[in-house]
């Protein structure tokens, strides 16, 4: 095990030195690491491929796509976020001025999670380097390639006083979190996350967490069914269903529940083919175990798509469960897998009632036309983002910051989002 209170004292070092607050090394540094990703981009989606079975086409758009892009928008913006910034005096203090002075926290402390190993893993990283800090990053130990790749892309090209990969298992996590960082951001589980909100604490460090939960996603009556079915089966079983914001069970009208039941059936065939077990680009479970507690649901209701599955592989098919009631055990848990369950309802106030009952979820989908039953479900439902007639591409959008309320998460980044949680702003009168 690597010292790990030495390491934090090395990067406080630096930090004092002064050298990341500087706006032409941050954007100096954001350049080098876009160099260091094209130059290691077909090494990052082969890691992907072996540790996920995702296919380099989703890969290539999802895991390094958005970062570049991230990295992009940052580099447009930076200057100007970096600024301090002159507002308006009370006049109670007549003659003096007011200021607002964007400042890193120091040496911060990334947690990251398997399911988008390489983007999750840096687009945070983004954040923190634009807030101008010193940084520590920790990916999964269930995504050992991509984790490799992390660390040849950071340890190999920077030094460790500045950034630095630890590789490790759940001991590695739990030993850095007992170091007093100046701020975490943790992607994962909630039940994790309140691990990591209770070790913070106990040094009172500020953290981000982007958890997770069970988002809804409704289909009232008037909705147009074909785009549904597609971006329902989009959101849904991208990356097998291992997406933190993926539609994770269905709320149907009942008018409209079979004919979508039927065009989700059409919409998977022709995505993934007759035999998906055997389709090479359809991605993996992540582990024996996530396969074992996914395979448990299949049990659950009735199958009216999918239903195969291979262990030897780690894969399990798209599949769509009907008959499903509120008490079932795939409805008490985020499912985070290939298998969609659906309810039916006649009256929207029962569904909302269900839903504000439970924890507030990640991501919320309605497709409708109606726009006083948008209305309804945005000003009665507490959830972190999401989208009417679409799913999951509210995260991709540099100008919508991304996060959970609640049970999924607190805190928000992307795009302006992560320089602000990597930043304190420092309120400064001046007579």
């Amino acid at each position: 095990m690597e010292n790990y209170q030495g390491l934090l004292n090395i990067q406080r070092t630096f930090f004092r030195s002064g050298e990341t607050k500087d706006v032409q090394f941050r954007i100096n540094t954001l350049n080098k690491l876009k160099d260091l990703i094209h130059a290691h981009e077909q090494a990052i989606l082969d890691a992907v491929k072996q540790d996920l079975n995702k296919s380099e086409m989703e890969a290539r758009r999802a895991e390094v796509g958005l970062v570049l892009s991230e990295i992009d928008f940052t580099l447009e913006n930076l200057a100007s976020w970096a600024e301090t910034k002159e507002v308006p005096t009370a006049s109670s203090h007549e003659g003096a001025k007011s200021y607002i002075k964007p400042e890193p926290y120091g040496s911060v402390l990334v947690i990251a999670p398997w399911n988008y190993p390489f983007q999750l893993a840096v687009s945070p990283l983004v954040g923190a380097i634009a807030g101008g800090n010193t940084a520590v990053l920790k990916p999964s130990e269930l995504t050992p390639k991509t984790s490799a790749i992390l660390s040849r892309i950071f340890n190999d090209h920077f030094p460790d006083e500045y950034l630095h990969v630890v590789e490790g298992e759940v001991e590695t996590s739990t030993a850095l979190l007992k170091e007093d960082f100046d701020y975490i951001f943790f992607t994962g589980s909630t039940g994790v996350g309140k691990i990591v909100a209770e070790a913070a604490a106990k040094h009172l460090t500020p953290v981000t967490l982007e958890l997770g939960g069970k988002s809804p996603t409704i289909v009232h009556a008037d909705a147009n069914l074909d785009e549904a079915a597609q971006r329902i089966a989009r959101g849904k079983f991208a990356n097998a269903g291992q997406t933190c914001v993926a539609p994770d069970y269905l709320l149907v009208h009942s008018s409209v529940k079979e004919p979508l039941l039927a065009k989700l059936k059409d919409v998977i065939t022709a995505t993934y083919g007759d035999n998906i077990v055997q389709n090479p680009n359809f991605g993996h479970v992540v582990s024996d175990r996530h396969f074992d507690r996914l395979a448990g649901f299949l049990s659950n209701g009735k199958i009216v798509v999918g239903g195969k599955s291979d262990r030897s592989q780690l894969i399990i098919e798209p599949t769509i469960l009907d008959s499903i009631s509120w008490d079932d055990p795939i409805m008490q848990d985020e499912i985070f897998g290939p298998i969609l369950p659906v309810l039916e309802y006649d009256d929207p106030s029962d569904i909302i009632d269900r839903i504000v009952k439970r924890p507030k979820p990640l991501a919320l989908y309605l497709f409708s036309e109606d726009e006083a039953f948008h209305d309804e479900i945005l000003n009665s439902v507490s959830f972190g983002g999401g989208a009417i007639n679409d799913t999951i591409s509210h995260m991709t959008s540099h100008y919508l910051p991304f996060g959970g309320v609640g049970a999924s998460g607190m805190g928000a980044y992307h795009g302006k989002a992560s320089f602000d949680t990597f930043s304190h702003y420092k309120s400064i009168l001046k007579r």
